[in-house]
């Protein structure tokens, strides 16, 4: 008999039956669990500016294409999440697909990178990052692939070196920072960030993981937690979970002037919408990005929400723009099956269409 809740003493008792065993399974699968390391592609350090590192990696066969795929990654997070694990690896997709990738890793900033500008990391790292490929492959430009706020500055690179990038691809980047979705914009509109960084300096990493959780509180808090008793007799599935959770939790801090400039100029100004955005003295217009571009947005995006992302459309100056939605969310876009199976062919098929 059900009771008012809509479920039965049976119910109950199968569901308490059920977490028993899966508590008592756990007993014998968690000392089995081993550490758990990400990355599942061999990568060679090829170009470094003091803590940034240009890597390429290396497939198990030699790439087929001829002009280098570079991967811009955010600030906020370290750049694995797009070679995580062997079943989980845009970069495996794309190498297996015959592309010839690279990825910046920004590092781990400390107090000496206090006062480092939007400039340096745009106008020098991916700068310098790109003049290496241009000179180690002959090509007067290399295809450029920006994420989330790697593709912020993405597109601020290809603004301001327009004859640099060949193709650009924008996956999950903010362009509208003023959407009514979008709540990190709401949060950080009236923060006073001048007085922020005076007292913070560099920005914890903690804190900004907060920021992020809070953003679904119980989703992320709270459920995934609940949810992981379903899966302690799956060792499988545990290494899994708890190399998610070291990627969440291995975050940098972010060098506090830089972080200042990104708030004021794209949050709160919002300017790739209104302008106003300066990189080292100069405008960034995104008028001027001409090269082709395919912009990846996720349907269900809770950190940048697919208007924030298909405004591009309607500031970028080229005539050939494309644009690929998917349906998942911000990181099921990098680890999913339904991503492994999608993205990386998208990716390589547009490319191939403007290999010229």
């Amino acid at each position: 008999m059900n009771g008012p809740l809509n479920f039965s003493a049976e119910a109950l008792a199968q569901e308490a039956t059920t977490l028993t065993q899966k508590l008592s399974a756990g007993l014998h699968t968690l000392p089995e669990v081993d550490d758990v390391h990400y990355g599942a592609t061999p990568k060679q350090e090829v170009w470094r500016d003091g803590k940034v590192v240009l890597y390429r990696f290396v497939g198990e066969k030699a790439p087929t294409a001829k002009v280098p795929l570079l991967i811009v990654y955010a600030l906020v997070n370290r750049p694995y999440m797009v070679d995580l694990q062997h079943d989980r690896s845009l970069v495996k997709g794309l190498l297996a697909q015959g592309e010839d990738v690279y990825v910046i890793d920004w590092g781990y900033p400390d107090r000496s990178d206090r006062f480092l500008e939007l400039d340096d990391y745009i106008n020098r790292f991916i700068d310098g990052a790109v003049d290496h490929l241009r000179d180690s492959s002959g090509r007067d430009a290399v295809n450029v692939l920006g994420i989330c706020q790697g593709g912020a500055f993405s597109l601020c690179y290809a603004s301001l070196h327009p004859e640099k990038v060949k193709n650009l691809i924008t996956m999950v980047t903010p362009v509208d920072f003023h959407t009514p979705d979008n709540m990190l914009s709401h949060w950080t509109r009236e923060l006073d960030v001048d007085l922020f960084v005076e007292a913070l300096g560099n920005v914890p990493a903690d804190m900004m993981n907060a920021c992020y959780l809070m953003l679904k509180p119980f989703r992320l808090n709270l459920q995934k937690y609940v949810g992981l008793v379903d899966i302690l007799d799956d060792k499988r599935a545990i290494e899994d979970f708890l190399r998610m959770e070291k990627w969440i939790f291995d975050s940098p801090d972010l060098a506090g002037e830089a972080f200042k400039q990104f708030i004021t100029q794209f949050y709160q100004r919002n300017g790739f919408i209104k302008g106003g955005i300066q990189i080292g003295g100069e405008a960034v217009d995104l008028g001027f990005v001409d090269m082709p571009v395919l912009n990846i947005y996720a349907e269900q995006d809770h950190l940048v929400p697919p208007d924030a992302s298909r405004a591009l459309k309607d500031v970028v100056g080229t005539a050939d723009y494309t644009e690929l939605s998917f349906k998942g969310g911000h990181i099921g876009i990098y680890v999913s099956s339904r991503a492994q199976r999608e993205v990386p062919a998208a990716i390589h098929h547009w490319l191939g269409q403007r290999a010229r």
